[in-house]
């Protein structure tokens, strides 16, 4: 490999070697569109150009094919996806209901077995009743061993 070293001749460049700033993004994509356009008809006669140009066209279609299989199974996976999510939220919809009514009635038959205010207003007269009626014959009586009768008979 031959090396060319830059020389230092002229510390100032030359009107010509000034570099022009290069073009943006819409205007290469304006100059290309301006090549393609004005690009002259290939020569008959040419058949080199006329084989890559052949061989550019076959794999332009290629990708293109290629593309349009992706964008139809993405398209199917995204409907398979879209009804996939559709029957869950069904699933779910109909799976809470389901779980809520059940528990909604265990509440209710759970409330049903408490007991209502008559039931213990009366429980608590029967036991004071009943407590007071044992108390006197506790008293009176007394209990063999422990407690000697305190009331008079």
């Amino acid at each position: 490999m031959n090396k060319i070293e830059p020389t230092v001749a002229n510390p100032s460049p030359a009107p010509e070697a000034i570099i022009p700033p290069a073009p943006t993004m819409a205007e290469a994509a304006a100059a290309r569109a301006a090549e393609i356009k004005v690009a002259e008809p290939v020569a008959a006669g040419d058949p080199r150009k006329l084989d890559q140009l052949s061989r550019i066209e076959e794999k332009a279609a290629r990708i293109e094919e290629k593309f349009a299989r992706y964008e139809a199974v993405l398209t199917r996976a995204e409907a398979s996806l879209e009804r996939s999510a559709q029957k869950v939220d069904l699933a779910a919809g109909t799976m809470d209901f389901a779980g809520l009514r059940e528990e909604l009635s265990a509440l209710r038959q759970r409330v049903n077995a408490t007991p209502r205010f008559g039931a213990l207003l009366l429980t608590g007269i029967v036991t004071a009743i009943l407590t007071v009626i044992l108390t006197v014959i506790v008293l009176k009586n007394g209990l063999p061993g422990i407690l000697p009768p305190s009331l008079p008979r």
